[in-house]
């Protein structure tokens, strides 16, 4: 009687272990623009009031093709929300965009955009990156205001990570 009341007390405790640790596996992945500060990086420095996102600000997955900063993810919906307060970093007309990873995908490409327009696409040569990745972009004939959205394209799956970042291009 004994034996059997121990292993379901020993039961009982390990199942909030592996319900614990589960959710955090599952968080650890992906990737983001964190220079300059992209709308989740804001999330999570506490710089704009957000939802889950400030905890996971490198899960902005979605398919390929989307140009919305949420990636199509409707727990993020507050990342599309304009009149939020985000902060435009000041840049001229080059910007220096830097990725930071916790799951390093083989990478189709890099594509960054304000509006319709891409002004710039850099090939991942479908290969892991780095921790970190930086590029340089030409905003081109932009001005003022503008709202980046960069995407990580993975090589070897349908799906893209979506990350905005606001900028005042000088």
């Amino acid at each position: 009687m004994n034996r059997k009341l121990v292993a379901a007390a020993a039961g009982a405790l390990l199942a909030p272990v592996l319900v614990v640790v589960s959710p955090a596996g599952i968080a650890s992945a992906h990737g983001y623009v964190n220079s300059p500060a992209s709308r989740q990086a804001q999330c999570a420095q506490g710089t704009v009031a957000c939802g889950n996102i400030k905890y996971e600000p490198q899960s902005v997955e979605g398919p390929k093709g989307l140009k919305s900063c949420n990636g199509g993810n409707s727990q993020f919906a507050e990342l599309n929300d304009n009149s939020k307060g985000w902060k435009a970093s000041p840049v001229g007309r080059t910007a220096t965009f830097t990725w930071t990873f916790t799951a390093r995908h083989s990478t189709a490409n890099y594509q960054y955009w304000i509006g319709n327009d891409k002004v710039a696409e850099i090939s991942g040569n479908n290969q892991q990156p780095p921790q970190t990745v930086s590029h340089q972009v030409n905003l081109g004939n932009h001005t003022g205001r503008q709202t980046v959205l960069a995407v990580w394209n993975i090589a070897d799956t349908t799906n893209a990570f979506y990350s905005c970042i606001d900028l005042q291009v000088s």
